[in-house]
């Protein structure tokens, strides 16, 4: 990895917009200079890209993937998923355990951290699952390699269900990492499945997903688990929120640094709403449900004033043949990982939040959030991880140009107004103009705790 020069870009970091230049030197930002375009030969580069016209950002990192390795490898792996990651702009991700084996002990940790070293594009590290009997497994967890502990407050793919009150108690009480929870009341929504199942003999439609998985399921199991986080002052993640009562929760006006509960939004609950099932339908199916627009309305207004802290994915590919299914028998989640970004920056384009929001959201905000050591900000002596983006470049997702392996994606048919154009992780230039280089690979996180 000789010297680069990246010249010309708008480079957006840290609240600001300025034309500037990079140098890359050994995987790491050497210099930045803001202003005009260097003198080349006195850096001595061996590349050069000039960005003339193009956006500068860190890279994305997102901290709520499911790459589906190992055992569920029909649907997406490890590879395949970061592929798409890095195109997307999405230099780090950090992965669920309910996969087969459930990542629920060291040993499959440890698993998963030898096939991403070999095989993923992007950076990486991985979530202990909690269950209800591996308190022991918690607890000698590596509060440096590993991102955090994930929590099944609600069941979804691959039932992780920890429902036992004591069990609940342990974790929140034992946990030296931070605890990711998906909150959903499970007799709320076994009770609202039975209701719409017997109104609509067995054929429940899709517009019902929202009122199944409702908001009352929703904020009850938030609001235990903040309850529990307030009683143990546990280091507590709220995933995927999705509904307007929720908010309540979040405390604005607190420094994400001094924050002991935070909260993230996914790109498909700001983008779609309840009106989208009836032309949608399966592609939309996710736990917890895309409800209103009201509730979309509020997560961006939570998102804007510091309530919620950053933007995730929750990618979660099926196969389509999994997808197009009846409504009880067809699988929840979808694939968003290679266009979460550039949807973010189309919302940015129509005014509902700025570009600098959505780098500080989907870029910086993790890597606080974290502890991520060194990614995450545009600095020098930090890894470069950066992308570049071309804000005057439509384009349409189709099923020639999507990379999940599962071949589909609820944003077919949309148009995009930017195009990632150059990815670079730890400094390696792994993505141009929809070409890859695939002998490079992405390096495990490090979180400072």
């Amino acid at each position: 990895m000789g010297r680069m020069a990246i010249i010309n870009a708008l480079i957006v970091n840290e609240g600001k917009r300025q034309k500037g230049n990079i140098i890359v030197n050994g995987g790491l930002i050497e210099r930045v200079i803001f202003g005009d375009a260097i003198t080349i030969p006195s850096f001595n580069p061996q590349k050069v890209i000039n960005a003339e016209g193009l956006i500068l950002i860190p890279g994305v990192i997102d901290d709520h993937v499911h790459f589906r390795e190992p055992g569920l490898t029909h649907k997406g792996d490890i590879c395949s998923e970061s592929k798409a990651a890095i195109a997307g702009g999405v230099t780090s991700i950090m992965d669920m355990p309910n996969t087969i084996p459930q990542t629920v002990t060291s040993e499959e940790l440890d698993k998963k951290f030898e096939i991403a070293s070999k095989s993923s594009l992007a950076n990486y590290s991985f979530y202990l699952g909690a269950t209800n009997h591996n308190i022991q497994e918690i607890i000698k967890v590596d509060k440096q390699k590993v991102c955090g502990l994930k929590l099944f407050m609600g069941s979804s793919t691959g039932n992780m269900l920890v429902d036992n009150g004591e069990s609940l108690e342990t974790i929140f009480r034992s946990s030296p990492v931070l605890i990711g929870a998906h909150c959903e009341d499970e007799a709320t929504v076994k009770r609202n499945t039975l209701y719409y199942d017997g109104i609509y003999n067995h054929d429940i439609p899709f517009a019902c997903h929202p009122q199944i998985r409702s908001a009352e399921a929703c904020y009850l199991s938030s609001s235990l688990a903040v309850d529990l986080a307030k009683k143990f002052n546990t280091r507590l993640h709220l995933l995927h929120l999705s509904t307007e009562k929720e908010m309540s929760l979040l405390s604005p006006g607190i420094p994400l640094s001094q924050k002991r509960i935070t909260a993230e939004v996914c790109t498909h609950h700001l983008w779609f709403s309840d009106k989208d099932y009836d032309r949608q339908g399966w592609r939309i199916k996710w736990n917890p449900a895309i409800k209103t627009e009201a509730d979309k309305k509020a997560l961006m207004e939570a998102l804007i004033d510091n309530r919620i802290d950053l933007i995730a994915t929750d990618h979660a590919p099926h196969l389509q043949s999994e997808k197009e299914n009846t409504y009880t028998k067809c699988p929840s989640g979808g694939p968003m990982v290679q266009h979460s970004l550039v949807a973010m920056l189309e919302m940015a384009r129509q005014g509902a939040l700025t570009i600098e929001q959505v780098v500080d959201k989907m870029c910086h905000a993790p890597s606080t959030l974290f502890n991520i050591d060194k990614r995450g900000y545009i600095r020098e002596g930090y890894h470069a991880d950066i992308v570049l983006i071309n804000p005057k470049a439509k384009w349409e997702v189709t099923k020639g140009n999507i990379l999940y392996k599962c071949g589909w994606s609820p944003m077919e048919g949309q148009t995009f107004s930017h195009r990632i154009t150059h990815t670079f992780v730890n400094g390696r230039l792994v993505f141009e103009n929809g070409k890859f280089d695939e002998s490079v690979k992405g390096s495990a996180l490090i979180f400072n705790r």
